[in-house]
């Protein structure tokens, strides 16, 4: 099935639960509905196979089961859910506060053009603020301007106390399940009845643990907050020195001057007023979670919780922490087996400890106890995760065979879908999204006209040469090749021979030389010969005379 048929035969199925259950009477958002969908469907009790296409009988059976345990009453587990929706979808994080929409309408916001008219009018706005502030400093104006400061000094710490008051109440629910759940654990009879109270007391466990991991991360808002608050005002002291410092008595002051300082007032105000807004949230959310706790009054009053605590050690997590806090691993004693100490936690660059901190021995073989793991014992690193347990003994046998435990552990998360959230085993379960993010994903089909062009061939065309199609020409071939068959044949290679060998050789070319000559010629010609007569003289002196006789031969001689 394509990936986009598959998702919207999904959210067919989510609209029909969705209906069916508006048509019972009760309002269930979608968000909740799809991670139902999710868990029955992982689930092993129910049978469906991930890896099939669902059949009709298979989308008739899954909606019923979503129905069935959508509508369920006086169920821990399904509130445990439905906090977990809420307050995914309703707390945000400080990096968040400075909008003032919520996400519904970010995207809308964003595509808006800024203006110059809207900077000049949020400035002058600023200019104003700050102004009006100061003369309320000053005790010379600023009427309607609340004291913020002074309201989140006092309000602060006593939201504070309120969260931290829910927070011990929900601490000492925890204690007393655990008590119990340890007490039945001794009796495999209540402890494996089907149903019965170890069953509800564990979703009770659950709920609880979930809801002391919300207030303990409100509390930690809160302390952040109160941080902020005294830095804010910190800040505004200096500036309203710094502007006391500008204006002094003078009758007029350069805007240049004393205009930034306005601005910077402002927006320390309006930190303010979003501190005021945070506060607000938390608060709200903080009562808004009180109606997924009522299960518990109804399930366990008084008179029953009661009797079961009788002659029954209830024990806090500090106090189990003390118990093991001199208790310590020695590595060499595990073999293949890394273990790391509080002391080195700063070389791991503050790794995330599996199952949110809780024994990973308690949970996987405890049958989904959750006992506070103290990590003094010793941290044990397997396949770049980190576990902690609740003692010596539980990190011993969990070293051993780790496997087995983890899978243990996912045995129990598929049967209690809620606990994939409260312990953070999204990656494990790599079909199960976070709410938030789950929420975000579901998107409006936005269509818009849009064209396409086609090649006329995609594939590569492949046309085989050897392929013959008469079949006289194939039986000539057969002829032929069975003729040769009966031949003696001499090697030689040739251009077209199969196979043939490759031989390279390097020769010199010939230089191209070119040299000029001289033609020699010659022709004999006669020897010059001249003779001089009379040079010695003769008897008498003065008769002495030279005669000069021309002796060469001529030319035309031969």
């Amino acid at each position: 099935m394509a990936y986009s048929q598959a998702e919207c035969v999904i959210k067919n199925i989510i609209r029909e639960i969705a209906q069916e259950c508006a048509d019972r009477g009760h309002s269930i958002s979608e968000t909740l509905v799809a991670f139902m969908v999710k868990a029955v469907v992982l689930d092993p009790r129910y049978e469906f196979n991930v890896d099939r296409t669902l059949t009709k009988t298979d989308v008739s059976k899954l909606i019923m089961i979503c129905v069935d345990r959508l509508l369920e009453s006086q169920r821990p587990s399904l509130d445990t859910i439905k906090m977990q929706v809420y307050f995914d979808m309703n707390y945000t994080s400080r990096a968040a506060l400075q909008s003032v929409f919520p996400q519904s309408e970010l995207g809308i916001f964003l595509a808006l053009t800024k203006k110059d008219k809207e900077r000049q009018l949020n400035e002058l706005s600023m200019i104003v603020t700050g102004i009006r502030l100061f003369n309320k400093n000053c005790k010379k104006g600023g009427e309607g301007v609340d004291d913020l400061p002074a309201i989140l000094n006092e309000a602060v710490p006593a939201t504070k106390q309120n969260v931290e008051a829910e927070l011990q109440a929900t601490q000492q629910l925890i204690y007393h399940y655990t008590a119990i759940i340890e007490r039945l654990e001794k009796s495999r009879e209540q402890c494996y009845e089907e149903g019965g109270l170890h069953d509800k007391l564990k979703e009770a466990l659950y709920n609880v643990r979930q809801h002391e991991v919300f207030l303990r991360i409100v509390v930690t808002e809160i302390i952040t907050c109160a941080k902020q608050v005294e830095m804010l005002q910190h800040q505004l002291n200096i500036r309203m020195l710094d502007l006391n410092a500008v204006v002094k008595s003078k009758a007029a002051v350069p805007t240049a001057q004393v205009y930034p300082h306005f601005i910077a007032v402002s927006n320390l105000w309006t930190s303010f007023q979003d501190e005021m807004v945070l506060l607000s949230v938390f608060s709200n959310l903080v009562n808004n979670l009180d109606p997924y706790l009522e299960t518990h009054s109804q399930l366990f009053p008084d008179g029953v919780i009661g009797p079961l605590l009788e002659g029954v050690i209830v024990k806090t997590d500090e106090q189990r922490l003390s118990e093991v806090s001199e208790e310590r691993i020695n590595p060499s004693d595990f073999k293949n087996r890394e273990w790391i100490f509080p002391e080195d936690i700063l070389a791991y660059r503050q790794p995330t400890m599996q199952y949110r901190g809780f024994c990973a021995y308690a949970f996987g073989a405890r049958y989904g106890l959750l006992l506070r793991g103290n990590p003094n014992i010793g941290i044990l690193k397997y396949h770049e995760k980190f576990y902690i347990f609740s003692s010596k003994e539980a990190a011993s046998c969990f070293s051993q065979k780790p496997d087995c435990y983890i899978a243990m552990a996912a045995e129990h998360a598929q049967h209690s879908a809620e606990l994939i959230q409260l312990l953070e085993l999204h990656q494990q379960f790599s079909t199960i999204t976070p709410y938030a993010q789950s929420a975000r994903c579901m998107k409006p089909i936005v269509k818009h006209d849009s064209c396409t062009q086609t090649d006329t061939h995609i594939l590569e065309p492949n046309i085989v040469k050897s392929y013959e199609w008469n079949e006289w020409e194939l039986r000539r071939k057969a002829i032929k090749m069975a003729n040769l068959r009966q031949k003696v044949t001499h090697y030689m290679q040739t251009n077209l021979s199969h196979m043939r060998r490759d031989n390279t050789s390097q020769v010199y070319l010939p230089k191209n030389k070119s040299i000029q000559t001289k033609r020699d010629n010659s022709s004999n010609v006669p020897k010059p010969q001249v003779y001089y007569a009379g040079l010695r003289g003769g008897k008498v002196a003065d008769r002495t005379h030279m005669i000069k006789y021309n002796l060469t031969r001529s030319v035309d001689e031969t």
